[in-house]
């Protein structure tokens, strides 16, 4: 089975048809959850997955599952995949690079008319990047029991247009209970969002565990009023609030490295007028660390000290964290099919703790998961320059692949 490899050329061109559905000028690609875009991209998945002789199922969070029949049909599936949703200014290969090498292997089983003990599926997991709808992975955590259904379809973006809505909409309404069934082991593959690979020369990352990350959104409330006739003394400048808390917000970051990261990605600000006193401020905040104790550690911090501007500042403040995904330990049996297969194929590869959270995290809690990182270009993801080479990502899908198959025939 070693000898074995996928066609490097079908999947860069795969990647490439399907960077084109929501393609930038920039070269990256703008497909948030659940727009008439990513209905498009799930068009093109399914049309393919359907020609490769897969039978397709939609779950109620519009969950995509593409089967490929094993000799034991009964047995749970091997399951690959990741998201073909994106960031509104995204790359063609966070996420999609997971789902499309998945179509890739069972692609390359049929090419080499290999049938597998247990089914092997390629799954497409809606709303992951949490761009559009917060939080992050939500209908991978429905899956998971982290989330119930009414919360998932429930989530709104800014213009109160809720999942299940948008689902309806665009026709990926499944009815497919979520979650409840088992997979003998879940696959990821993904580039790996960071330069440890790039720098150190390496083919592969094995992925051990996945750090854990804390989401928050915070509203300052103060007094709007003119920046001419009101005294500075006398003001509740909003935004000045803000503005400090997202100075503390970096330096938490920083005052708890090695791994630690902390970020304020959305601010508004009301009423945005040039001589208007800002009265109100939304923003969020990311934090970040693969220790569960340090993490907390940044959360009191956090907490403590937004609580302690507010005050001096004379503010009111909303603080609400909405999302805790735990530091995720990935299993050590997928871990080492992973490390196995890379070695067999000659690769140089590392194994990594991922600094990102993915659909992997939350099936990880209902299935024996684990992750293969190639590298990317500068490190750079979640950003329309991201890059990842041919042979690259070729190298991920072999290992992938082999690891896969190995799980779906023991």
């Amino acid at each position: 089975m070693k000898d074995i490899r996928i066609n490097k050329q079908r999947l860069w061109d795969t990647l490439m048809e399907m960077g084109e559905i929501g393609g930038t000028e920039k070269g990256g690609c703008c497909r948030l959850a659940l727009t008439d875009l990513d209905r498009q991209g799930r068009d093109l998945f399914v049309r393919w997955c359907e020609e490769a002789g897969c039978t397709i199922t939609i779950d109620k969070m519009g969950n995509i599952f593409a089967r490929r029949a094993g000799e034991d049909d009964s047995l749970p599936p091997v399951v690959m995949g990741s998201h073909l949703d994106t960031q509104p200014t995204g790359g063609k290969f966070d996420g999609v690079y997971g789902v499309l090498a998945g179509l890739e292997v069972i692609r390359t089983l049929n090419d080499n008319n290999i049938k597998t003990r247990a089914p092997i599926e390629a799954s497409v997991w809606t709303n992951e990047e949490g761009s559009r709808f917060p939080p992050a992975m939500v209908s991978s955590g429905v899956f998971a029991g982290e989330f119930d259904l009414e919360y998932g379809l429930s989530r709104a973006d800014l213009d109160g247009k809720t999942m299940g809505e948008e689902l309806e909409r665009i026709g990926y309404a499944g009815d497919l209970d979520v979650g409840g069934r088992p997979f003998k082991a879940f696959f990821e593959a993904h580039i790996e969002q960071g330069p440890i690979l790039e720098d150190e020369g390496k083919k592969i990352g094995v992925v051990t565990d996945a750090q854990g990350q804390r989401w928050y959104e915070l509203t300052l409330t103060g007094q709007e009023s003119h920046a001419g006739p009101t005294p500075m003394p006398i003001r509740r400048d909003a935004l000045v609030g803000a503005a400090r808390i997202i100075d503390m917000v970096n330096r938490i970051g920083m005052d708890h490295q090695p791994n630690a990261c902390a970020t304020v990605g959305l601010v508004q600000v009301f009423p945005n007028s040039r001589n208007v006193i800002p009265g109100q401020v939304f923003f969020t905040v990311d934090i970040r660390h693969p220790d569960a104790k340090v993490l907390e550690q940044m959360d009191q911090a956090l907490r403590e000290g937004a609580e302690r501007i507010a005050e001096d500042g004379r503010l009111e403040m909303d603080f609400k964290q909405i999302w805790h995904s735990p530091p995720v330990p990935f299993d050590k049996d997928c871990i080492a099919s992973v490390r196995k297969a890379t070695e067999a194929l000659g690769f140089s590869y590392r194994e990594m703790v991922s600094g990102a959270g993915h659909d992997a995290c939350y099936i990880s809690r209902v299935a024996p998961t684990s992750m293969v990182f190639v590298p990317c270009e500068d490190g750079i993801s979640h950003n329309e320059a991201e890059r990842a080479s041919p042979d690259d990502l070729a190298a991920g899908c072999d290992v992938l692949f082999l690891a896969v198959v190995q799980h779906a025939n023991h």
